[in-house]
């Protein structure tokens, strides 16, 4: 089953294998370079099913760092379509991007804010920082919203045009949709805060524009935190009820993660932890599920997707270890993976 083919619209993965987005910090001004040339297309050489660019900010203040990724303009754009089209030209793996925003996570380096004069402003729903030392984020106002959700709009029309498969929507790990979710960093009266409906206002705004740009050729994800871990705030219950509503909505796959916006919250890891989220997204909300979260080995990825826990199984760090991780899997029960025609005198 790992191994197998899935259609999500019309764009067929040739297996189940998914390089997480993960950030590189290596950015100048948002431009990809050659770094990320190499970095992403040693992962198609290795057989990955789909590879999504990591978080990509829609406007210069979304940004993590100074050193994160960009599609703002079309010079950054066309930086990517480089990338997008090496995978197209020699692998079977397909590509897609992560559109993101910080919010109130914005403007760091090393995992510390950076100082105004250093970084930026850093915006949210509401006034409140991630951690007491950090600056008061803006608030941001209705207009301001709005501005926000046409330039995810932009940012997915530009992807398109350079060629990518396929749109995730960041909506995890506490960056700016997150904060808009959770009631403990979300504290609004307006139409953006107080109800669930009201919370999930931004991220569905978002999804129905992104949508006018994609046809039935390129897929939607949604990445989300199953649970953020506190008390009152962003649960399972809740991405379930969600991720109901995103199916209404043409998304295609929850990317189900976990985590990142409340400051010291515990979390206990171990070898697929964050599965049994997908898994009850999954069956509850009834759309497809990628997991994530340390899947190491072909053998765990297989069983999660017999037990039918999810559908995808997105690899991070064991991916930055291993570009080859995909193919070498493959080996063991000889498999079909994609390997370079350069390569085949190394095929077992």
């Amino acid at each position: 089953m790992l191994y197998s083919p899935i259609k999500l619209r019309n764009l067929e993965l040739k297996n189940r294998w998914v390089m997480s987005p993960m950030c590189m910090y290596s950015c100048e001004n948002g431009m990809a370079n050659d770094f990320h040339f190499v970095h992403y297309a040693s992962r198609a050489q290795g057989g990955t099913g789909l590879i999504i660019v990591e978080a990509t900010g829609v406007v210069p203040e979304g940004r993590i760092t100074h050193k994160c990724m960009g599609i703002w303009n079309d010079e950054q754009a066309k930086a990517l379509s480089k990338i997008v089209k090496f995978v197209h030209e020699n692998s079977e793996s397909k590509i897609g991007i992560q559109l993101a925003h910080a919010g109130r996570k914005a403007s760091t380096w090393n995992g510390k804010q950076i100082s105004l004069e250093e970084g930026w402003e850093t915006v949210a729903p509401s006034p409140i920082p991630y951690s007491e030392s950090e600056r008061i984020p803006h608030e941001l106002s209705v207009d301001e919203i709005k501005n926000l959700v046409k330039s995810f709009k932009e940012a997915a029309k530009r992807a398109i045009d350079a060629g990518f498969d396929l749109i995730e929507i960041h909506a995890a790990h506490g960056y700016l949709v997150h904060q808009f979710l959770s009631p403990l960093s979300n504290t609004r009266t307006d139409e953006y805060g107080g109800s669930f409906e009201n919370r999930s206002r931004f991220l569905l705004e978002i999804v129905d524009t992104v949508n006018e740009i994609l046809d039935e050729n390129h897929p939607l994800f949604v990445r989300i935190s199953g649970t953020e871990y506190a008390e009152n705030g962003w649960d399972l219950k809740q991405s379930i009820e969600l991720s109901t509503i995103l199916k209404t909505k043409n998304v295609d796959l929850i990317d189900v993660s976990s985590g990142g916006n409340i400051h010291g919250a515990k979390i206990t890891l171990f070898d697929g932890y964050q599965v049994p989220l997908a898994e009850s997204i999954r069956k509850k909300a009834e759309i497809a599920t990628g997991a994530v979260g340390l899947i190491k080995t072909a053998k765990q990825a297989e069983e999660i997707l017999q037990n039918k826990q999810a559908d995808l199984i997105f690899v991070a760090r064991e991916i930055l270890r291993n570009p080859y991780l995909p193919v070498r899997g493959s080996f063991k029960n000889n498999d079909n993976c994609f390997f370079p025609h350069q390569y085949e005198r190394a095929k077992p």
